[in-house]
């Protein structure tokens, strides 16, 4: 790189190209799994450094964890209770156990491999580092097509919320467009930076809302929706025995909930040290393992069957407006940040090889509030068209987030460590335990995806969600 002017900020197109996935210099431990200071960080990193341009790389790693934080401890902490209802409270701590603990070592993988290879902003690219522009693209479509169905599921949460504040006072579909334009409004920042803003307000104002919920559902002599006079089944089992859609849904929602490591990779492009991602990370997933066993097995210990989805309504009215007007901020800095995660893939890989990612132009503007407002309408049309939270949710984790969490961190792992496969025995069985790794998330894809879309089809058929577009209540706060 030594016949490179110094003073160029932005590198030509192909040059841009030949550093995508360059591993770093042979002094750097791969194997180890660490990374040396063995390169420039300007010219490994997607977003450069220099006068005129728009710096980027503003994120500490506290800051970094609160907006990991509030990226996994989102939605899922209100899908997850309902999930035991179909698994029992055994299998359904051991799904939180172990989908927490995969979904961390896989975030270790990402991080690993992104500071590895130069110029790796997203999953996208790191896909196009194994297996070329046609995976690339395909993971980059799976990316943002997770992070619009997250979003959805938190338009549906808001909607819910402001539904119950307002004891449905108007059609829900008005709902869902204000608050998909106050979605769009949040997520136009453009900065991580700015968005920890948010993060930190939305993450306190949630953990607040579902502690309020876990501490009036404890209180209560039954479950709010059980009935209110007579003897009743709670529905508590500490073995369940679902059918297979009901189980690999469930099981789907639980996964999901903290599968959105993928999401970090754009916050890590954006943190002043990268190598500080770990940090971040343990951080996070500690806090959210422990907090998503201690919350759902006191929310179904005390509700059984009889929860309700999203679980802020499980404690009755009253707590029910109570939690949802102290979390409706975190509701609605969610489908924020995942329609932000979403639109910063596009604008990078749009605006990536041109003077504009950097530089306040009319076309940097234009692109990144195109890909906001984008991105925002068709989350809106989703959350319309499957009004259901809980499915929703299981959706994503099946369709998108089994292959980016799953299935391409084990690749990328085999990939790095291709010769283990030649190695000690104990390499070997780490090189196909990683194998088997991909192949259970293409049951998770394929199984869950079935179990979804039957559970959908089944839900719809039953009576037991309202039609798509439609104006009723999914609060359950109307009669």
């Amino acid at each position: 790189m030594s016949d490179i002017p110094v003073e160029q900020k932005q590198p030509s197109s192909d040059l841009e190209k030949d550093l995508i996935g360059a591993p770093l210099a042979q002094s750097a431990s791969v194997r180890a799994g660490k990374v040396e200071e063995t390169h420039d960080d300007d010219e490994f990193e997607v977003f450069k450094r220099g006068e005129g341009d728009v710096d980027f790389r503003t994120v500490g790693w506290i800051r970094a964890s609160v907006i990991f934080l509030k990226i996994i401890f989102a939605t899922g902490v209100l899908a997850i209770p309902s999930a035991y209802a179909s698994l029992g409270a055994l299998q359904g701590a051991l799904n939180v156990l172990g989908w927490c603990a995969l979904n961390t070592y896989t975030g270790v993988i990402l991080g690993n491999f992104r500071n590895r290879h130069a110029g790796c902003h997203s999953v996208a690219d790191m896909a196009g580092v194994i297996g070329g522009p046609i995976l690339r693209e395909g993971a980059g479509l799976l990316f943002a097509a997770a992070y619009v169905i997250c979003a959805a599921s938190g338009i549906i949460g808001s909607t819910a919320a402001l539904n119950a504040l307002s004891e449905h006072t108007i059609c829900t579909m008005w709902f869902a467009f204000i608050v998909t334009i106050v979605v769009a409004a949040m997520a136009s920042a453009r900065k991580f930076e700015t968005m920890s803003y948010f993060t930190w307000a939305g993450f306190f104002s949630v953990f607040v809302a579902v502690f309020i919920v876990v501490v009036g559902v404890a209180v209560r002599d039954r479950p709010a929706a059980a009935p209110r006079t007579g003897d009743f089944d709670l529905g508590y089992h500490v073995i369940g025995h679902p059918s297979f859609a009901g189980g690999i849904t469930a099981a789907a929602n639980i996964f999901s909930s903290s599968a959105g490591t993928s999401a970090m990779l754009p916050v890590i492009s954006e943190m002043k040290n990268p190598k500080d991602y770990k940090k971040a990370l343990y951080l996070c997933m500690g806090f959210v393992t422990s907090a998503y066993l201690a919350f759902s097995l006191v929310v179904y210990a005390y509700c059984g069957e009889w929860i309700a989805s999203p679980s802020l309504g499980s404690a009755g009215p009253l707590i029910k407006k109570i939690s949802y007007g102290i979390g409706l901020l975190g509701l609605l800095v969610t489908p924020a940040l995942y329609t932000h995660c979403a639109a910063k893939y596009c604008f990078v890989r749009i605006l990536r090889n041109s003077q504009h990612l950097q530089r306040s132009t009319f076309v940097h503007f234009a692109t990144w509030l195109g890909c906001t407002v984008v991105l925002s309408a068709i989350a809106l049309i989703l959350a319309a068209a499957i009004p259901i939270f809980d499915y929703i949710i299981a959706l994503a984790g099946s369709v998108c987030f089994a292959p980016l969490a799953i299935m391409l961190p084990a690749c990328l792992w085999m990939y790095d460590f291709m010769e283990y496969r030649r190695g000690t025995l104990l390499e070997k069985g780490a090189f196909y335990a990683h194998g088997a790794m991909f192949v259970l998330g293409v049951f998770m894809m394929v199984g869950g995806t079935y179990g979804t879309v039957a559970s959908i089809v089944d839900a719809y058929a039953q009576g037991t969600v309202g039609s798509a577009f439609s104006c009723a209540d999914n609060s359950g706060s109307s009669g």
